[in-house]
């Protein structure tokens, strides 16, 4: 059967595309690469309405419809981390409660082929009365299960951090949601998996049928990383990076231990860790325990200022104990930055090994091996590992690859659906 043009409901979570990086820059990525293939997108997102990106409100082929949420930064609900977190999932729930009737009114007129529910689980967007006759296909960025398991796993470090209150409202909400979410994603005909590692947290925890689910990594924006900046050289000393949130299971302890260890093996290397805390997990007070010799802790940067950072480093590592993907890990690749991760890590997954180091989750000694061995192997090659390290990125993170893939998960997911129409 020849490829059709299909028509697709996205139900979105959280502020929508934007051209930042991040999810919402993958959003972007996707829906530019769905419509771009011939394929009609509505894009129901469950907040106010806001301006877009220009590539994005020109696109061909695709619609926006807003929830009518109107949360607002700097009130009396959103003026601490937990306060802002909880009341922002409130209004999203309710922005996407609304949605449902706008969804079901549109697909009467017009019906869709699909219903694409992104970064979310348990988004309540999706109308009953469509369960039945219309598939639906969650594409999430995480799982609520995996961060409560870590939440717990690391309470110590958690109550060093943040008052035993703020642990105990997050565990709270986190149960509830992991209760939500096993009942949602049942109702998936089809799972996208941004890792295989991913893939099998969730089936693993949400008891989920291996063939309903499918593997596709997230897209990188090659073009915010400059391919000029593959010819460096390597500092002196190497320039090392840890980027990403300042958060439970991010294997901030890890990385404060490697520190030590590169500073007393006597490496030549400097550590910057460049991030901030989530809305419900701040482990920043940890990082008063660097070594000032070799390190230090730059806060958070803005998004626009990532393609920067990273063209100025050497070594990107991603210590975290459960990571379902790590843009941060394809936006390295992209900008020309060889990469010492854990195998939690689903980015690193089909990479070549070359460019990419892997080590066991916890293990310090090896992470801070491995950081070691590859400035010795940049400092001997740097523009060869720097090429291969953008090539790969293109090979895996393009996203009209990525889009590719998407479009022909949703093309098998329906077509049997209405052969089977056609036969009756």
């Amino acid at each position: 059967m020849a490829p059709k043009s299909l028509r697709i409901a996205w139900i979105g979570a959280g502020p929508g595309p934007n051209e930042s990086g991040g999810v919402p820059g993958v959003a972007s990525d996707l829906l530019l690469g769905l419509t771009g293939l011939g394929h009609h997108v509505d894009c129901y997102l469950p907040g106010t309405a806001r301006s877009l990106p220009q590539r994005i409100v020109q696109a061909d082929r695709l619609t926006f419809i807003w929830g009518t949420g109107n949360w607002r930064w700097d009130r009396w609900y959103s003026r601490t981390k937990i306060g802002t977190f909880l009341t922002g999932l409130l209004n999203r729930s309710v922005g996407s409660v609304r949605l449902r009737r706008g969804l079901a009114r549109r697909h009467a007129i017009e019906p869709y082929d699909v219903i694409y529910q992104f970064s979310n689980i348990e988004a309540l967007a999706m109308p009953r009365s469509l369960r039945k006759s219309v598939p639906l296909v969650i594409h999430p960025e995480t799982h609520i299960a995996g961060e409560l398991r870590f939440q717990l796993a690391e309470r110590r470090l958690s109550l060093r951090c943040q008052p035993a209150y703020v642990f105990a409202l997050t565990v709270a909400m986190m149960a509830f949601r992991v209760m939500v979410q096993r009942r949602r994603v049942r109702d998936a005909r089809l799972l996208v998996c941004i890792s295989s590692v991913f893939r099998d947290h969730l089936l693993r925890d949400y008891r989920l049928p291996l063939q309903d689910t499918v593997v596709i990594p997230n897209p990188v924006r090659l073009e915010r990383f400059t391919e000029s900046s593959v010819e460096r050289g390597v500092g002196e000393p190497a320039r090392v990076l840890v980027l990403g949130r300042i958060a439970a299971r991010k294997g901030i302890e890890d990385v404060i231990a490697m520190a030590e260890r590169l500073q007393t093996s006597g490496v030549q290397a400097h550590i910057r860790v460049v991030g901030g805390p989530s809305l419900w997990s701040d482990y920043t007070p940890l990082l008063d325990d660097l070594p000032a010799e070799n390190s230090e802790y730059a806060g958070r940067i803005a998004p626009a200022d990532i393609p920067a950072e990273l063209e100025r480093t050497d070594v990107l590592v991603q210590a975290s104990r459960y990571e379902p993907f790590g843009l941060t890990v394809g936006e390295a690749l992209a900008a020309g930055v060889a990469v010492v991760a854990t195998s939690e890590v689903g980015a690193i997954e089909e990479i070549d090994r070359r460019v990419v180091a892997e080590v066991a989750p916890g293990d310090v000694d090896a992470l801070a091996a491995a950081v070691a061995q590859t400035i010795d192997r940049l400092a001997a090659a740097p523009s060869e590992i720097r090429r291969l390290a953008r090539a790969e990125a293109q090979r895996r993170f393009d996203p009209a690859v990525v889009a590719r893939q998407v479009s022909l998960a949703l093309q098998r997911l329906v077509e049997p659906a209405e052969a089977a129409g056609s036969d009756a």
